[in-house]
This record gives C-alpha cells, structure tokens and sequence, in this order.
C-alpha cells in the first residue's frame, strides 16, 4: 500500500509504544428506559472514548472517565459470577479489599470468596426473598458491582440488578477481566491524581525495546 518495503520505510521490528491506550465504547442505555446493558450482536454504540497513560490500570481509569463512568474511592463492592469466572476475578476482588472496600456477595460466590481467606457478607438474590440485592443497590448501600452470568435464566434473574444499577449509574463491570481493570484503574487512581498531556508528547515518547 505504501509502495515500498518495510525494511525501507525502517519498520524491521514491531513498534511497541512506551504507553498504554485503551478505548471504550459508549451506549445510550440512559435514553432507553428499561433496556438491559448486557450487549448482544445487534446493539451498537453511539461513539468511543480513549483513554492514554503510561500504564494499563491508568489509561482504563481514564477510558472509564471519559464514558461517564466514575470509579468509586470507598464503599461496597457487590460481587457475583459463575463459576469458571471465580478463579479470574479473585485477584480484583482482593485488591478491592486491600483498598478498603466492603465485599457483599451471593451465596456461591460469598462460599468461594470465604474460602480464599476474604471477609465477605452474603445477601440474597432477587428469588430468595427480601431483603435482597436489588434492595441493597437502591437503599445506597454498593458502590461498584462485578457481575457475570451464564445461561438465559441466570440472565434474567440479574436483569432487576442491572437496572438498577443503570438508574443509579453504578459502575457495573460484566466480564471477569473488566472487573479486574477497574480494581486496578481504582488503585491507579488512589496512588496519584490523572495528569493531562498532549497527544504530541505520547507518540514523541521513544518506543521500547
């Protein structure tokens, strides 16, 4: 395409940038009321932010930033996923610990997360009777929540907890590796305030090795 060979344009080796960009996308879900934020393949977004930074945790607080969605510092963290997500998630929900956060879980997850030595209070799912999760997000009482589902009727079972959250613009993270990021862009954010730089100075910065 450029008409040349890349060893004569001087590209011999895969330029690896000394910075981090990740890019998130934006939904109008606040304009549909009772819409579920889970995506499917028909849904499509009505733009995208970046977030730049010199690490990974701080470009995903900036991304989130810029999308609207506003990590907390302090307050309840509400976790709950299947099963094959525990293992992945666990290391997010520790450092969502040892930053002071409360940890409520159901009773699968708050069983696993008690196992792996964490202090966890159980609340109920929507079916089980109140009070329950839904109760808890609309009292004011979480902050954040990491929630993945598998099959349709834990799909639906969840959809109260992701309206909710949606009217309340609670960060509502539902893949297990989102949900790590943010516990990550979270202590970013606690170690030191964002900075803003131009563009010019990020790609001026020498790549590494």
């Amino acid at each position: 395409m450029a008409g040349a060979k890349l060893v004569d344009l001087g590209f011999t080796k895969e330029v690896v940038p000394a910075y981090y960009s990740v890019k998130e996308a934006v939904f109008p879900f606040t304009k549909f009321p009772g819409t579920d934020i889970v995506l499917g393949p028909e849904m499509k977004s009505t733009g995208e932010v970046m977030g730049i930074d010199r690490d990974f945790a701080t470009a995903f607080a900036k991304a989130q930033l810029g999308a609207g969605t506003v990590l907390p510092s302090s307050g309840t963290l509400f976790v709950s996923v299947k099963d094959s997500d525990k293992d992945v998630v666990l290391p997010g929900v520790r450092m969502m610990t040892e930053l002071g956060f409360s940890i409520i879980a159901t009773d699968g997850t708050a069983a696993y997360l008690e196992a792996q030595g964490l202090k966890v209070e159980r609340v109920n799912k929507v079916l089980q009777g109140r009070p329950h999760i839904v109760d808890r997000i609309i009292d004011g009482d979480v902050a954040i929540i990491f929630n993945t589902t598998e099959g349709w009727q834990s799909l639906k079972d969840s959809s109260d907890i992701r309206r909710s959250a949606l009217n309340l613009k609670l960060p509502y993270f539902t893949t297990a590796q989102a949900s790590v990021a943010a516990a990550q862009a979270i202590e970013s954010l606690s170690l030191r305030s964002l900075d803003v730089r131009p563009l010019q100075d990020y790609y001026a910065a020498k790549v590494s090795d």
